[in-house]
């Protein structure tokens, strides 16, 4: 049986040039090894998927499941699609191939109950936002293709990117479709401070190194997707897909492709893949205010605390008031704090770590026993694997830090010390006075030989550490 479904040309392929006579060709479905239907393909698409290293150039195989190939004005585009992906899922992947997420797709069925797309002829649109996706066997979770949507449900009722005054780098606030409020904002990775085409008329970085010591320029958003993926759920690791709120309440945040002409060109602006931006996408959260709004004495220790697992852990190089939102909850307005701006954690040096909620009371409060249990399932090695899983081979020297880090609030939390003892550990006290946590990678690196492996070398920092924390737990 041969399924052949009518797909208006909305999404402009730049693949290959082929035959005239794919020209008619606009979607075919083959379904190979499956028993509900063996699917023969048309002499054209037959020819060219035949065409050695065709299939293969994509990463792809004629023993896949099934394939869709997705053909217009002579272009083909292969899809591979997994039996167990949801029909939600094949969509999204189909409307976001090449710059255009079509929101109008339907699915129906035809009079002999197969099942086939539908879709109005549209006209493209001058903008698309679509997910950056790394491993294809990862579903976007629902919360994150909601946020997606909704963004883009606001640029096509004509509500445009606005651009924040705030901070140092482009970040621009994404609206709903009346126009009334914020749902999401967007932080383009070359508009990030020191990067080029940051809108604040800032340096260009010489080096590569972002304003914190220890962070390149262009990795910000990979460090804030990577924050909102790590801040697990009391129940701990999240299995993927999910919706779950993480212990810190890190901000639903995605990786994604946009196009606007609202961003920041300086060379000017055309509906172009040159001018395509890749950032982070994160969920707006309503908000009274920043920390730096009001006095620290009103903010919950409890929610100070999850703020201070997730920096230790991380290393954030750049924790300040102003990137702590403030919000009311509930019928009695209980006050909660949500971190973000996580684009200068994981740094490959200790060197500019800063945490503000050092210095308030909080900090210096005991972690609760549901925080110890929380810190005790914490596992650096199984965090780089999800990372790397998810596209992100985290750099060596940043693996290592992140380890280091890790290791301190762990061993720290089990000696019973405070977020404030833990934090002095971390923190320089002025610029030009190493940290406790410097000086023991110091001695480490001077014990261990040349050819001592990661692992040796972690051990060593390891057994330093506990001398280190034994003195500070007798304090």
């Amino acid at each position: 049986k041969k399924i052949k479904v009518e797909f208006p040309p909305l999404i402009p392929v730049e693949l290959l040039d082929f035959s005239p006579a794919l020209e008619d060709l606009v979607l075919e479905v083959c379904t190979v090894g499956m028993s509900i239907a063996s699917v023969a393909l048309s002499p054209a698409l037959e020819e060219v998927v035949n065409f050695p290293g065709f299939i293969g150039r994509f990463g792809l195989d004629l023993d896949d499941p099934i394939l869709i190939f997705l053909s217009i004005s002579g272009s083909l585009s292969p899809l591979r699609v997994m039996e167990s992906d949801l029909i939600a899922s094949v969509k999204l992947r189909i409307q976001s191939i090449k710059g255009f997420f079509v929101k109008k797709q339907k699915l129906g069925y035809d009079v002999d109950g197969r099942r086939r797309l539908i879709s109005p002829q549209e006209t493209p649109k001058d903008f698309f936002v679509e997910p950056v996706v790394v491993n294809q066997d990862i579903e976007l979770p629902s919360l994150l293709k909601e946020l997606i949507s909704s963004t883009i449900e606001g640029l096509e009722n004509g509500n445009g990117p606005i651009k924040s005054s705030d901070g140092s780098g482009g970040a621009y606030f994404m609206q709903d479709p009346s126009g009334n409020k914020y749902v999401s904002v967007f932080k383009p990775i070359d508009e990030e401070p020191m990067a080029v085409n940051n809108p604040h008329g800032q340096p260009v970085s010489i080096d590569g190194e972002g304003l914190k010591k220890g962070t390149q320029v262009g990795e910000g958003a990979f460090r804030e997707v990577a924050a909102y993926m790590l801040d697990y759920p009391m129940t701990g690791p999240r299995a993927f897909p999910h919706d779950q709120s993480g212990f810190a309440g890190v901000p639903p945040t995605t990786m994604v492709k946009c196009l606007h002409k609202d961003f920041n060109h300086p060379n000017g602006y055309s509906f172009s893949p040159e001018n395509t931006k890749i950032g982070s996408l994160q969920m707006f959260v309503s908000n009274v205010g920043t920390c730096e709004d009001m006095g620290y004495g009103v903010f919950p220790v409890d929610q100070v605390h999850k703020i201070s697992v997730l920096d230790i852990r991380l290393a954030n190089a750049d924790r300040h008031g102003g990137n702590i939102l403030v919000s009311r909850e509930g019928k009695y307005g209980q006050i909660v704090l949500t971190p973000i701006d996580h684009g200068y954690c994981f740094p490959n040096k200790f060197e500019d770590c800063t945490f503000e909620w050092l210095y308030w009371p909080q900090a210096k409060e005991p972690y609760s026993p549901e925080t110890l249990e929380y810190i005790k399932s914490l596992d650096a090695e199984q965090d780089i694997e999800l990372l790397r899983i998810h596209g992100w081979e985290i750099p060596p020297s940043c693996a290592r830090v992140f380890r280091i880090s890790t290791m301190l609030l762990k061993k720290g939390a089990v000696k019973g010390l405070t977020p404030f003892a833990i934090g002095s550990i971390m923190c320089r006290e002025t610029l030009n006075k190493e940290s406790v946590i410097e000086q023991i990678i110091n001695d480490a690196e001077a014990i261990v030989l040349p050819e001592t492996t990661e692992e040796e070398f972690i051990s060593t920092v390891s057994a330093i550490m506990d001398c280190c924390l034994d003195q500070y737990s007798r304090n």
